[in-house]
């Protein structure tokens, strides 16, 4: 039985990451309401236990692709690809009222700009301080604070080593954590109530997980105004961060 089992599960290795997936955010979601009483989102504890078994798996088999190098959970390497993400990215959009999003105008539009360069400004200064004191190092973690998407888009458009991108894509997943553990806990202070205030939100925040997981728990009917922003955040942040940012710290830093 445990051999028909474990036949069924590689053969079909996606379906299986869908199951499994599903069950870690079911506990999430319980552990989230019996232990922090919904403070904490769902979603920032599933993250916590992704990355727990990622480490597991890079630990066990000594690869570099976390849990997806099991073979029994190589399904998961597809779900957590590039194609689901975008998918999944590009779906809330579909959610969103062109009439409410018109409302965040020129202060959603520079809320995009002042979320990218605040962060990468941030994040090289915390680099340079650490040691990292060339041009090509600073905006990779720079980039890494602005999103972990745009790190690795930035580090391999500049020439960054594969150490350094992993360490921009660290970066950007403790500011994603950050930001869905305590949106819910600032929102009143935000006054996270409407579109408008949302898409400011997202475009501030930057980080797609971080804002849609963070407004989750806050409202669900304001995910998609959020992620909206976010998602142009990131675009914005792979767009400026490889040129003109890289550049300006070139002409600073050598």
């Amino acid at each position: 039985m445990l051999e028909m089992l474990k036949a069924v599960t590689l053969h079909n290795g996606l379906v299986f990451a869908f199951a499994f997936i599903g069950v870690i955010m079911l506990m999430s979601q319980q552990l989230s309401r019996t232990l922090t009483f919904g403070r904490v989102h769902g979603s920032a504890i599933a993250i916590l236990i992704g990355l727990g078994l990622a480490y597991w798996g890079g630990i066990e088999t000594g690869g570099s692709k976390g849990l997806a190098d099991v073979k029994i959970f190589a399904g998961v390497g597809l779900m957590g690809g590039a194609m689901f993400r975008d998918f999944a990215i590009v779906s809330t959009a579909f959610e969103v009222h062109a009439e409410e999003a018109a409302r965040a105008g020129v202060v959603g539009f520079v809320a995009l700009f002042i979320g990218t360069i605040v962060p990468f400004i941030i994040g090289a200064s915390i680099a340079y301080a650490f040691g990292y004191t060339d041009a090509i190092a600073m905006t990779t973690i720079g980039a890494g604070a602005v999103t972990y998407i745009v790190g690795p888009v930035t580090g391999a458009a500049i020439g960054a080593s594969s150490d350094l991108m992993a360490l921009s894509i660290a970066t950007g997943v403790i500011k994603a954590i950050c930001v869905m553990v305590f949106t819910p806990v600032a929102a009143k202070f935000m006054r996270l109530q409407t579109p408008r205030a949302a898409m400011v939100f997202g475009g501030l925040a930057g980080t797609v997980s971080g804002v849609t997981a963070g407004l989750a728990a806050t409202d669900r009917a304001l995910v998609p105004y959020g992620a909206l922003t976010a998602t142009f955040h990131t675009g914005l942040g792979c767009l400026m961060c490889p040129s003109v940012l890289y550049l300006a710290v070139k002409a600073i830093f050598g």
